[in-house]
């Protein structure tokens, strides 16, 4: 009996470690869909740290991120907990996903889409990572809010982004892709 416990007083703290490590420190994503061609393909796994997200730090230009794009509502710690990869095997029917992205925009700057090209704060930006331009947009203009990001994909006729769910808080932000 006694060596039974220990079994398990060890399978214990090595669940409570891996739930920390991947709430707080790392966590694996799967890409789901062609957003982010020719970056990312669709089905290919990233790793992700999260302490951005722990620490609640911007992230920088051209980074490529995790959202939640829940952006309606507030996140809570509950969240962190259901989102860790065990517990998500439990969730039936979850009703949001994570994007994949890249940031273009931090709170202050303004975004513009004109004729085709994209500019932040008046300069346009050299994006050799897109996969085509962007065709079909129409001229648009964003200024990002006080903590939160402005994202694309780099497949811009193909990303559901900041254009059409809007700006990112912070707080969904869930970590910034290593490798």
């Amino acid at each position: 009996m006694r060596e039974i416990r220990s079994w398990l007083g060890s399978f214990g703290i090595a669940f409570l470690i891996a739930l920390v490590v991947g709430i707080f420190v790392f966590q694996p994503y799967r890409v789901d869909g062609h957003s982010m061609d020719p970056t990312l393909h669709d089905g290919e796994r990233v790793y992700v740290s999260k302490l951005s997200h722990t620490f609640d730090y911007m992230p920088a230009y051209g980074d490529i991120v995790i959202i939640d794009s829940r952006v309606d509502r507030k996140r809570t710690f509950m969240d962190e907990i259901k989102d860790h990869p065990f517990f998500a095997w439990f969730e039936s029917g979850n009703d949001h996903t994570y994007y994949v992205k890249r940031v273009i925009g931090k709170p202050g700057d303004f975004i513009e889409i004109k004729g085709g090209k994209l500019y932040r704060n008046g300069k346009a930006l050299d994006e050799p990572y897109t996969k085509e331009p962007m065709t079909d947009v129409g001229d648009q203009t964003w200024t990002v809010p006080k903590d939160s990001i402005f994202v694309m994909g780099d497949n811009r006729n193909n990303s559901e982004d900041s254009r059409a769910i809007g700006y990112i808080p912070l707080d969904h932000v869930m970590g910034i892709m290593k490798f």
